[in-house]
């Protein structure tokens, strides 16, 4: 193998595998990234056996072949490597030469028929196209709510699957909850299969999809279901991953339909105000005591350590009087994924949850339950 390419785009490419492999592992061959060279181009791969990343980049290629070298020497190398130099990579038997002008390092490599093959498993498999931008508000708006529980393992990703809502159109959904908060949001796919399974996608698979999707804007990318994976080829990337072996709760019975006290609250202003009095909440409770009454919201904290803090802001809120305590930092996470310039707050009693529409946000909802303050 004998090929010169791009030092920005070899980085690139390092990059993008970044995530997926192994910095430290008793499995050395995970450590190193698979390099093709073929006629229709240089790929690089990437594995850490649950999920792997693989991309395509352009360069001059004078002899075909194919290796494994260790990601981060390559990556560290063409860092520190100025913009727009050109990097030739010659395998010479068990060693990798990577050389930039008068630059050079080698490095051992090993073979790329031991690299792992993360192959599809088999069975019907379902295809979706959607521009990369509504997969990623999808994935932003319920991301913070997946659990970090390992316990509950089926709680540790996002549920994706196909919902029939009021009119009978079909849309996409993500759900995730770590049982103290939900988040819901919802988005419309041309020509979405009926029959796509639900399924739930691994929280470190979320993270990188997301990673891959920010840079893409508009551009459509694809998601294939299938089994027990799911592949999203998103520009020159493909990225397979396992999914999570178990079942979604029935998360439909703890939304709450009906809850007759509503309060319309400024998002923004909300969010400055629980971030002040959380200042001196307890690491343990972060219990923030909400009062709504006739026109305005009183948030109030006390803490026998830190003090006590109290905060007031103007609410469109007309029923009884209604106390109820959140944790704030579940409040500031539920704001900071929605972009609306207000939230509609519905309240049945302060031991029921509370259901939380974004406006100008269509298609999510947020579900958080109370504390005791």
């Amino acid at each position: 193998m004998n090929l010169t390419l791009e030092r920005d785009a070899f980085l690139a490419a390092l990059e993008r595998l970044s995530k997926v492999v192994e910095k430290r592992t008793t499995i050395p061959i995970l450590a190193n990234v698979k390099m093709v060279a073929r006629k229709g181009g240089i790929e690089l791969r990437g594995s850490d056996l649950d999920m792997e990343i693989a991309t395509t980049i352009a360069g001059e290629i004078e002899a075909l072949g194919e290796t494994t070298f260790p990601h981060a020497i390559a990556r560290d190398y063409a860092r520190k490597l100025p913009a727009g130099a050109k990097v030739a990579l010659k395998l010479t038997g068990d060693r990798l030469a990577i050389s930039s002008g008068r630059s050079r390092v080698s490095v051992p490599v090993l073979p790329a028929e031991d690299f792992p093959n993360f192959a599809a498993a088999g069975g019907d498999f379902h295809m979706v196209d959607i521009p990369a931008s509504d997969l990623l508000t999808l994935l932003d708006r319920v991301s913070f709510c997946i659990s970090t529980e390992e316990t509950r393992y089926y709680l540790n990703g996002i549920y994706l699957h196909v919902v029939t809502v009021e009119g009978g159109a079909l849309k996409l959904r993500g759900v995730a909850t770590d049982g103290h908060r939900l988040g819901l949001h919802d988005v419309a796919v041309p020509e979405l299969p009926a029959a796509l399974p639900g399924v739930i996608v691994p929280r470190k698979a979320v993270e990188e999809m997301a990673r891959l999707l920010k840079p893409l804007g508009e551009e459509k990318v694809s998601v294939t279901v299938r089994a027990t994976t799911l592949v999203l080829v998103a520009g020159v990337t493909t990225m397979s991953t396992k999914l999570v072996d178990g079942t979604f709760p029935d998360y439909e019975r703890v939304v709450p339909r009906g809850n007759p006290h509503m309060a319309r609250l400024a998002a923004d202003e909300l969010a400055s105000a629980v971030d002040r009095v959380a200042a001196v909440c307890s690491d343990k409770s972060r219990a923030v005591r909400f009062h709504l009454e006739d026109g305005k919201l009183t948030l109030s904290v006390k803490n026998p350590d830190a003090g006590d803090a109290s905060d007031e802001l103007e609410a469109e809120y007309a029923a009884a009087p209604l106390t109820i305590g959140f944790n704030g930092r579940y409040v500031l996470d539920m704001l900071g994924a929605q972009p609306g310039k207000a939230v509609a707050m519905a309240f049945a009693d302060p031991g029921s949850p509370c259901l939380i529409t974004p406006e100008g946000a269509s298609g999510s909802l947020f579900v958080i339950m109370p504390m005791r303050v």
